[in-house]
């Protein structure tokens, strides 16, 4: 197996993601093929190591590419005049099979023209989607869609749903997740025109796309453990994931300056500690590495764009386990392209007729 590591994407490119690699080597099976500026890559790795690249690892290696696609290109206009750029190289092995899976904590809109473009859409996938991992109540928590879609319509939505459904079935085994419309409101009437024109669509269609929907969701229901996954929007899923994550921050800063306001507070947490870091490694999203690009014919992980190299090992771990678990190839083989294409045709007679 190969893993394929966009190495100059993200803001701490290439420092974070060459540590995160090395880090990762000697704990997965797969090798690891850094993608970005060759000699760049090298002096790092001569910098942070005082070795060369093969004698860190025979499974860490280099492909070269000169092009960096920064965070403010335009994506299809970099995808396309970008060529030898660590995401278009990446991509192009990942499409050739000369990778199993592509990793990239860069220009978030770049990834998803590119994964689209390069790679290709599922049969009868209309847009794919950013399936996000939290935690959530004794279980965790699929947000699908946590960025890549910024304008969505209600037949995404339900796509979204049955994506997800088929995901967490087959990679955390889960028999019938749960799905949640992420609303401002349990009622069937609440929400805008989106969300209403979805909640109507996963009512009528779950049944035949094997879905378990359960209503609308409100943001301070979604951990509780009685949801397995919440469907979203992109713009809507991207604020309410980094919001989750500046709380997490919060807490956990809060409750340190806390434990160590004084002497007595020190001695008070210490029978506590075991409990404390087990809470705050729970509430860490950077235990969850990247979110797995739904919808497209090859795994294409997004990591976050503010990784540091603990973030990178976890998500390229987490890479590899979706490769063992075939995530994408169930998928393929699972996703009933007809149903849904009969529904969207269905929808289109629909609002010709109004």
């Amino acid at each position: 197996m190969r893993i394929l590591l966009d190495a100059m994407g993200g803001d701490n490119a290439p420092d974070a993601n060459i540590k995160g690699a090395v880090k990762a080597i000697n704990s997965i099976e797969a090798e690891v093929l850094l993608v970005g500026k060759e000699e760049v890559i090298k002096s790092k790795i001569k910098e942070f190591y005082g070795k060369d690249i093969s004698e860190i690892s025979p499974r860490l290696k280099i492909k070269n590419a000169t092009e960096t696609i920064e965070m403010e290109d335009t994506p299809t206009i970099a995808i396309k005049h970008k060529k030898d750029s660590s995401m278009v190289v990446g991509f192009n092995m990942l499409k050739n099979e000369e990778g199993d899976v592509f990793i990239s904590a860069g220009n978030s809109g770049a990834l998803l023209t590119g994964a689209t473009l390069l790679v290709g859409r599922i049969k009868g996938v209309d847009r794919p989607a950013l399936a996000g991992i939290l935690p959530a109540y004794k279980s965790r928590l699929v947000l699908m869609d946590c960025g890549a879609n910024t304008n969505c319509k209600p037949i995404n939505l339900l796509q979204f749903a049955q994506m997800a459904s088929i995901y967490l079935k087959n990679t955390l085994k889960v028999e019938s997740p749960r799905v949640g419309l992420l609303n401002i409101g349990t009622e069937e009437t609440k929400g805008n025109d989106l969300t209403k024109e979805s909640y109507r669509l996963l009512k009528e269609n779950s049944e035949k796309l094997g879905i378990n929907f359960i209503g609308n969701v409100e943001g301070r229901d979604a951990f509780s453990g009685e949801v397995d996954i919440v469907v979203t929007d992109g713009f809507t899923g991207n604020i309410f994931l980094k919001s989750i994550e500046g709380l997490g921050k919060f807490v956990k800063k809060t409750l340190t300056e806390s434990l160590k306001r004084n002497l007595i507070t020190k001695i008070a947490a210490v029978p506590s500690l075991p409990a404390i870091n087990r809470f705050a490694k729970t509430v860490d999203y950077k235990e969850y590495g990247g979110a797995l690009f739904l919808g497209v014919k090859k795994p294409v992980v997004k990591a976050h764009g503010s990784s540091d190299e603990k973030l990178f090992e976890f998500t390229i771990k987490q890479a590899e386990q979706f490769v063992k678990n075939k995530a994408v190839d169930q998928l393929l083989q699972q996703f009933e392209n007809e149903k849904t294409a009969e529904i969207v045709a269905n929808e289109s007679e629909s609002k010709i007729e109004k």
